[in-house]
């Protein structure tokens, strides 16, 4: 069994990463988004919110599962078994930083292939920090996420205000 996964902090959720996570779910038997606990960056989302929002997006995907995990991720990829990490490279400033994470991964995990998937072109502009910034100041986000990451987050920056 072809084992894959999509490690990111996905603070939340968008249409683009679920663009990638549909068409590499289609490529491994099974595909597991890795919900990265502690990243460095400020969060808008807890890892439980994030888990649970990543959850309810794939449910229609039967070979996907998302679970959190902390430390590096060449640790959580052994610790599932997986053969390959996915990524979604959007411009060609995604495409250097993956190339340096990638080359330090393959010096730590040789074993681990890395499968770039390129993000669709509705899709290119759109980061998580965009739209959080779109949704706290008031814009239309219905376009970039699913129906229940767009409520909940309209919910969560209308709090922090």
């Amino acid at each position: 069994m072809t084992i894959a996964i999509y490690p990111g902090s996905f603070d939340p959720i968008t249409n683009g990463h679920l663009d990638i996570a549909t068409r590499a779910a289609k490529l491994f038997d099974k595909l597991i988004i890795g919900i990265y606990d502690t990243p460095n960056k400020h969060l808008l989302f807890t890892t439980k919110e994030r888990v649970e929002l990543a959850r309810q997006a794939v449910v229609g995907l039967a070979n996907v599962e998302v679970k959190s995990f902390t430390g590096l991720t060449i640790d959580f990829a052994k610790k599932v078994k997986a053969q390959t990490m996915v990524r979604g490279l959007r411009m060609s400033g995604d495409f250097e930083r993956e190339f340096d994470m990638a080359m330090m991964n393959r010096r730590l995990f040789p074993e681990l292939e890395l499968v770039c998937l390129m993000a669709n072109p509705e899709y290119q502009f759109l980061s998580s920090s965009l739209l959080k910034e779109a949704a706290s100041l008031g814009g239309n986000i219905k376009d970039f996420v699913p129906k229940h990451v767009a409520a909940v987050l309209r919910r969560k920056v209308k709090s922090k205000m």
